[in-house]
């Protein structure tokens, strides 16, 4: 082999290994945000560290919050590159504003729950009792999702009157306070700073659970929390984006989520 072949095959293998370190140093940068409400918390850590390890070199930064103060948030310029909302009407908000690219996917479904201090000072069983006198109770704020929900399960006592000893108006009457997520009501409960609280089935975490009592809430006037997920648009990473919902709707990642107590089967 000559020596200027040599040179040019040289030059060849070093031009091809810089390419190669310019990819290997762009993908270690890449940086994926996710904004996902506060009910996913656990569940978007795990699978934020799962995808990691089957995308080297890609971190995901997840930011949790009320959909609703989360949806404002993007409307108002935050950047994002993945929303994942406890409802759809957040959603809604941003493909109104041509804020998503391509369409939402549904990724699981929750229901709402009771929940008591574990020695449940109140004597709480029903719903309905949550309207009794001198129940401290605790709600999220409006147009939390958490929130929109819980009003329609307090609203179904109002259905039939007959049927219910306490009424709706009578369950706000005891609202002590309004939180901002659906995670700050858990952790007062749990704390013992309020009688009762309404939340997602899922929001009674291993960590949670010694220290309250869940009150199932009857299917007859439970509510189903669908949770759809998509790409917003002017992200950076919109293929990565698209790879991060793909997994989340994968086996593994439907398997992460049933595990946090969501409901992944039910996706039609």
């Amino acid at each position: 082999m000559s020596t200027i072949l040599r040179s040019k095959l040289l030059v060849c293998c070093l031009l091809i290994l810089l390419v190669l370190a310019g990819c290997a140093s762009l993908q270690e940068e890449a940086t994926l945000t996710v904004f996902a409400a506060s009910s996913l918390t656990d569940a978007f850590d795990e699978l934020g560290a799962a995808f990691e390890e089957v995308h080297p070199g890609v971190q995901v930064v997840s930011n949790y919050g009320g959909s609703s103060q989360l949806a404002t948030q993007i409307l108002e310029g935050a950047r994002a590159d993945v929303f994942a909302s406890a409802n759809e009407a957040q959603m809604q908000r941003l493909m109104d504003a041509n804020l998503l690219e391509g369409s939402p996917e549904l990724f699981a479904r929750n229901y709402l729950v009771i929940i008591v201090p574990a020695s449940n000072p109140a004597e709480i069983t029903s719903l309905e009792d949550l309207g009794k006198p001198g129940v401290r109770f605790l709600l999220a704020v409006p147009g939390v999702p958490v929130r929109d929900y819980a009003d329609r399960v307090i609203g179904s006592l109002d259905q039939d009157p007959s049927t219910s000893t306490f009424h709706a108006d009578q369950v706000y009457a005891n609202l002590v306070s309004e939180e901002d997520n659906v995670r700050q009501v858990a952790a007062k409960v749990a704390l013992g700073e309020a009688d009762a609280g309404i939340v997602y089935s899922s929001d009674v975490t291993p960590d949670l659970a010694p220290n309250v009592k869940r009150i199932e809430i009857s299917a007859s006037r439970n509510m189903v929390a669908s949770y759809p997920i998509g790409r917003l648009a002017g992200s950076a990473h919109l293929t990565i984006a698209q790879e991060y919902i793909t997994f989340v709707l994968s086996e593994q990642g439907q398997a992460i989520l049933a595990h946090w107590g969501f409901d992944p089967s039910s996706i039609d």
